[in-house]
């Protein structure tokens, strides 16, 4: 046995990468901006209510694009909306993430044929980084959707990589 393994018997030294700690970190607060567009905004609520509880994951609600880390676009996206969904998004500060909520979000809805006022997905206003489908999605739906985005920030890294 060498002295360092002497040193780190007892348990008390976590030995990990600063990419890790630093992921680790912001996937335990992810704060989101509080604001929906339709439906699936009252399933974003439910997910909040203490029954389902969506601060255990670490995502507070915050009013600001400055103060948040996700964008969580709920329901039918209008072209008019379009344009302030972009500029919510170019608030925000990196790194910034999308979850994209119910089918309306996702790809238009049910007005995705015939609707000449509805966005066909918010995929095409913004970089869409999780979808949760759904009409509207449940908030288990909702919560793994969350997951989905935590293991995400988890696998990153901070180092940029030279092509």
């Amino acid at each position: 046995m060498g002295l360092l393994d002497k040193q780190f018997q007892n348990g008390n030294v976590l030995v990990t990468s600063l990419d890790t700690l630093l992921n680790w970190a912001r996937l335990s607060s992810l704060w989101q901006m509080q604001w929906g567009l339709a439906c699936c905004a009252i399933e974003m609520m439910a997910t909040s209510a203490s029954n389902f509880d969506i601060m255990r994951f670490g995502v507070i609600p915050r009013a600001t694009p400055r103060q948040v880390d996700v964008l969580f676009v709920a329901g039918t996206v209008t072209l008019k909306m379009a344009s302030r969904i972009k500029r919510l998004y170019d608030q925000m500060a990196e790194p910034r993430y999308v979850l994209s909520m119910g089918s309306c979000a996702n790809c238009g809805g049910p007005y995705w044929e015939h609707g000449y006022h509805v966005l066909k997905g918010v995929d095409r206003v913004i970089p869409v980084d999780v979808y949760v489908p759904g009409c509207p999605p449940r908030p288990e739906a909702l919560l793994e959707g969350i997951i989905k985005l935590q293991e995400k920030v988890r696998k990153e890294s901070l180092v940029k990589k030279s092509a």
